[in-house]
């Protein structure tokens, strides 16, 4: 059981116990959930608390949130930790692995891993990630340990990729296509061209580069391959690779996306660094994860620095 204590301020003496829970960032759902629990809410570790008691300064409402029940099954991998608390898990995801078990994937998938890897810790959890990196991506993955954590990170881990594309980038740019389904039954995405009025089912994406290096033997765009770091400020499915095939420059390997199928893993791109203020401690938190090794080796065979 995860036991949260929020200290009430000077400005909110007087206030309601249900408007310190959302200042500190505690959902309606979880505060129903907290309900339904004996003792979950308390004030000073003493009488049960109730959403609409009053409050003191210097008072001390205490959270118990229960334990997670509906576990996935256990699979037993390695998993690279790149950071741990009681809160959060982060860890370097390989680009050969699903970030959730499918019709066709059971129990071999990134949440199998985090579930098998927190029971051996004598704490298992729902699988909790704060945004997503489909297979072939790999790098940082942040994972909520409970619902409180998950609830106040939504939407507020910020990512920084690094990826290999086709073509020759220099410079700063961003995209702005916006983004949709040319079939109702499948993943590819599609872009709109710039400035398009937007249709019916069409999600705005703004995709942010910066070119750091480039193969320097290339003789013209064509055979040209540009390292870039990428950083987005919406979270459409595909947006990088479809953003990207769009503009002529698909990934390599993404082969999904119109790009040469290769031999190594994944489509070379990769989470390298999430930032985010902890959830709990409000501590500012800046987590990194080396490239796989596929990228690593072609950055240093086509000489891009």
């Amino acid at each position: 059981m995860i036991v949260l204590n929020f200290t009430v301020l000077p400005e909110e003496d007087g206030n309601q116990v249900k408007q310190i829970l959302r200042a500190r960032g505690v959902s309606v759902r979880i505060t129903n959930q907290l309900k339904r629990v004996e003792g979950g809410m308390r004030l000073n570790n003493g009488a049960v608390a109730r959403t609409i008691d009053p409050v003191r300064a210097g008072d001390v409402l205490t959270l118990r949130l229960p334990d997670d029940t509906e576990i996935l099954e256990p699979m037993l991998f390695e998993l690279e930790i790149l950071y741990e608390d009681e809160h959060l898990l982060v860890v370097n995801k390989p680009p050969t692995m699903a970030m959730h078990p499918t019709r066709n994937l059971q129990g071999n998938s990134l949440a199998n891993a985090v579930s098998g890897y927190m029971q051996g810790q004598g704490r298992p959890v729902v699988f909790r990630p704060v945004g997503r990196l489909d297979k072939g991506t790999s790098g940082v993955v942040v994972c909520a340990l409970h619902a409180f954590a998950a609830s106040k990170l939504n939407g507020k881990v910020q990512k920084t990729y690094v990826a290999l594309v086709h073509g020759r980038y220099e410079g700063v740019g961003t995209f702005t296509n916006a983004i949709y389904r040319p079939k109702a039954n499948c993943t590819l995405r599609a872009c709109r061209e710039e400035h398009a009025p937007l249709l019916p089912g069409d999600e705005m994406a703004v995709t942010h580069w910066e070119a750091t290096s480039h193969n320097k033997e290339a003789t013209s765009h064509n055979n040209s391959i540009s390292c870039l770091k990428i950083w987005l400020e919406t979270g459409r499915t595909h947006q990088i690779r479809a953003h990207f095939a769009h503009h002529g420059t698909p990934l390599l390997g993404d082969d999904y996306y119109g790009a040469p199928a290769r031999e190594e893993p994944g489509h070379f791109l990769h989470c390298g660094q999430a930032r985010l203020v902890h959830p709990v401690t409000n501590e500012l938190l800046c987590v990194e994860a080396e490239m796989p090794a596929h990228m690593t080796s072609m950055v240093q065979t086509m000489n891009i620095n």
